[in-house]
């Protein structure tokens, strides 16, 4: 890999998403693997880190926030760390170019049609978050306006408008959001132009993508993170497989032309509404989607005397609950894949993994967020 210069962003110090603007690329990958290494030391070798060849505009999702600044002039951007102060950004090293370029134009269009920012102080507003998400394969775009209310004077007009800017954009949602806490999405939501959703291929598999859906945000990354937790199950076609925390069903599909049978068990609703139609659209016959807490549905699984030979298991952040864990010691599968993105969270899950029976055999890093502080990682146990 090349060496690579951090290149200076002019309010990394205010919005708190990047921590390695002043070391080079190499630099960030050896503090990275180094962490990770030291977490893991108790139960197995980190065998490396695996980082991108171009570690910018990698993020297929870009969320910015609207508000005023001090002389009530529309602004649109990152709210600073740990406040709800808005800063500014039109570009962003991190960012999919032409998620950027449509959140500028958006802004640009507002005074035309007279719309309103949102205003968190007064409430008054229309117009709260703008999230647009990209295809990376499949080129197809999502925009979705965030409003404080159904009512979007023009709608049509202004979607005419925005596509008249972005020809490529293939669909636009209206998310309305009348909450006051910090969640940017609700469950409400109107389609104002295209299918309401879009697709993208991964590891060789077709996957639909709604606003709501958790899709990983840098799918090159994510086809190599994939590959590996798929090597690391050492599938022959015989093993029944369970697919924890299954979201869209991405994991379990992709690990379905080399299983005999894949569970796959998720607790949102929406996500798991995509899973069924992702199994559907990518044809496959051996794979079963349930809407449960995967913890519940493991002691289930337990009671009715099933047989689950290998879980992948991918949590958010905050790592597994102690719960999910008892659940998955009781059921017993001869191997365990975890896929983390909280190293910390990781370590500490081992700590009980480990102690009910299984042993971590080997592990590695995929740098999945470039010039942030997080990293991904696939450890694989097998039972004692």
């Amino acid at each position: 890999m090349a060496e690579s210069k951090a290149k200076p962003c002019p309010v990394a110090g205010k919005c708190g998403g990047c921590r390695y603007t002043d070391i080079t690329y190499e630099e960030e990958l050896k503090k990275k693997e180094a962490y990770v290494a030291g977490l893991l030391k108790p139960y197995c070798k980190l065998s490396g880190i695996t980082g991108m060849k171009d570690p910018t505009h990698y993020r297929n999702k870009v969320s910015a926030a609207f508000g005023l600044d001090r002389r009530g002039v529309p602004v649109s951007g990152i709210y600073e760390e740990k406040s709800h102060r808005i800063v500014p950004v039109d570009s962003c090293l991190l960012e999919d170019k032409k998620a950027d370029e449509i959140i500028v134009t958006i802004r640009s269009l507002l005074k035309s049609f007279k719309i309103k920012v949102y205003d968190e102080d007064s409430g008054y507003g229309l117009l709260r978050h703008v999230l647009v998400r990209v295809g990376k394969t499949s080129g197809e775009i999502m925009v979705v306006l965030v409003t404080a209310s159904p009512v979007f004077p023009s709608k049509q007009n202004f979607c005419k408008a925005l596509r008249q800017k972005h020809p490529e954009i293939t669909t636009i949602v209206q998310n309305i959001n009348s909450r006051t806490d910090s969640l940017v999405l609700s469950d409400k939501e109107n389609v104002l132009y295209g299918k309401g959703f879009i697709e993208d291929t991964l590891c060789g598999k077709t996957f639909r993508i709604s606003a709501r859906s958790f899709y990983q945000i840098n799918p090159v990354q994510t086809e190599k993170l994939y590959t590996k937790a798929i090597e690391y199950a050492g599938l022959t076609g015989k093993e029944v497989v369970l697919d924890a925390y299954c979201g869209i069903g991405t994991i379990g599909i992709i690990a379905s032309d080399k299983a005999a049978r894949v569970i796959s068990v998720e607790l949102n609703k929406d996500a798991t509404r995509d899973a069924i139609t992702n199994s559907k659209k990518n044809n496959i016959k051996n794979l079963t989607v349930y809407t449960d807490d995967a913890g519940d549905f493991m002691e289930k699984l337990q009671a009715d005397g099933a047989k689950v030979d290998v879980i992948f298991m991918d949590p958010p952040r905050q790592g597994s609950s102690e719960a999910f864990i008892k659940s998955l010691l009781l059921l017993k599968p001869a191997k365990v894949v975890y896929i983390s993105c909280g190293p910390d969270t990781l370590a500490r899950d081992l700590k009980l993994i480990t102690k009910g029976g299984y042993k971590a055999t080997k592990a590695e890093c995929y740098d999945m967020f470039p010039k942030t502080e997080h990293v991904e990682t696939v450890v694989a146990l097998s039972r004692k």
